[in-house]
């Protein structure tokens, strides 16, 4: 696939001749709202399918609550649509997702299979170490969980089930390994597919709360696919910088596949940005951006799009109108080509989306046109 990178004096009409594709089709594979207002340094893919695509699996986290557009836009891009997420307590019990009925009516009909994804949250207080180290050193907490998911999946109609326990202590790495154990028999002797959600180490010990309680070797061994985590390596509460850097990028997903299958892998694709105040200072927290929502504050700002060719990300700086500095760092076509030829170089199974719900044209479109989506 081809990008372009606008450059001064650079117009939809000009490019589109450029390369000889028409301007509709130059916009819609973009999301161009309006086709006069880009930027420079703005990347735009030139729609046009490759010769000789392989097959990638490619899954889309989403939370119930979906916009129709963007559903209509991922599904026919998808093989799995998993939805986030049924809390599970300490004790086994679930609770279940409202409102998650039309995503999975919307999958099914798209050839899409959807996963029901189950989560250690706590409403309003996040992952909880806690929650899931009772569940997990709990054998009849364990069965109950299970038991439950079986028949909240037989009647909602999911396919699958997504296991994203996060924050899990080291003191129960064993136990959350036998519980795999456990899930992937249930799950299959019901015909249902099993996934997992998995940080993105670098070593097997690697230190950390965030990495201590999984064992890889193991998630290759029970789970059918496994997405690797590989964002927020700049986060939220962080110094500004590449949320999913492809160097951090290869080296998570090379680990990966030396402890498990790599036609398990799915590998992480973050679908947002953050936009941080600067100079930073520790313990203030950036604001999540949608990419294109990322370029429209670019082209309000005035500022130009850079792009770090070490990390293969775009980035810009502006100023608010109350003289507060800010940094941007978000993805475009360019990040995404690149992550899309790392699973090509690879050879692993796939992609994973953290999430579905922004909307961002070009990214299906780069796809489409490196792959072809495959259908289980």
């Amino acid at each position: 696939m081809t990008i372009h990178t606008v450059r001064s004096g650079d117009t939809v009409f000009r490019i589109a001749n450029q390369y000889g594709v028409p301007m509709q089709a130059l916009a819609v594979a973009n999301g161009l709202a309006d086709p006069d207002r880009i930027i420079v340094g703005q990347a735009l893919v030139i729609p046009g399918a490759e010769k000789n695509r392989g097959e990638l699996t490619v899954n889309g986290y989403c939370y119930p609550t979906i916009s129709e557009q963007a559903l209509t836009d991922a599904l026919p891009h998808l093989t799995f649509l998993s939805v986030f997420a049924c809390h599970v307590a300490a004790d086994g019990s679930l609770t279940p997702m409202r409102g998650d009925e039309r995503a999975i009516e919307r999958a099914k009909a798209a050839n899409v299979k959807p996963h029901m994804v189950i989560a250690n949250i706590e409403e309003g207080k996040g992952f909880q170490p806690d929650t899931v180290r009772a569940l997990l050193e709990s054998p009849a907490a364990q069965v109950r969980l299970l038991e439950s998911c079986v028949r909240l999946m037989h009647e909602k109609g999911y396919t699958g089930l997504d296991v994203d326990f996060e924050y899990v202590p080291a003191a129960v790495r064993e136990n959350l390994n036998c519980f795999l154990a456990k899930a992937r028999a249930w799950m299959h002797d019901e015909g249902f597919l099993l996934t997992s959600a998995v940080p993105a180490k670098m070593a097997d010990n690697q230190p950390g709360l965030l990495y201590e309680g999984f064992d890889f070797w193991a998630q290759g061994k029970y789970n059918d696919y496994v997405t690797l985590m590989t964002y927020d390596f700049s986060h939220q509460g962080g110094a500004p910088g590449a949320v999913a850097p492809i160097g951090g990028v290869r080296r998570a997903a090379e680990f990966a596949m030396s402890r498990m299958p790599k036609a398990k892998i799915l590998m992480g694709i973050p679908n947002y940005g953050y936009d941080w105040k600067i100079p930073w200072q520790q313990g203030t927290s950036a604001t999540v951006v949608n990419n294109p929502g990322a370029v429209a504050i670019a082209a309000r700002q005035g500022a130009n799009i850079e792009f770090d060719q070490a990390a293969q990300t775009p980035w810009f700086r502006y100023t608010q109108a109350d003289g507060q500095a800010r940094e941007i760092w978000f993805e475009d076509a360019r990040s995404i080509r690149a992550k899309l030829l790392l699973a090509r170089e690879l050879g692993i199974a796939g992609i994973s989306y953290w999430t579905v719900n922004l909307p961002f044209a070009a990214n299906w479109t780069l796809v489409e046109g490196m792959f072809r989506v495959r259908k289980l």
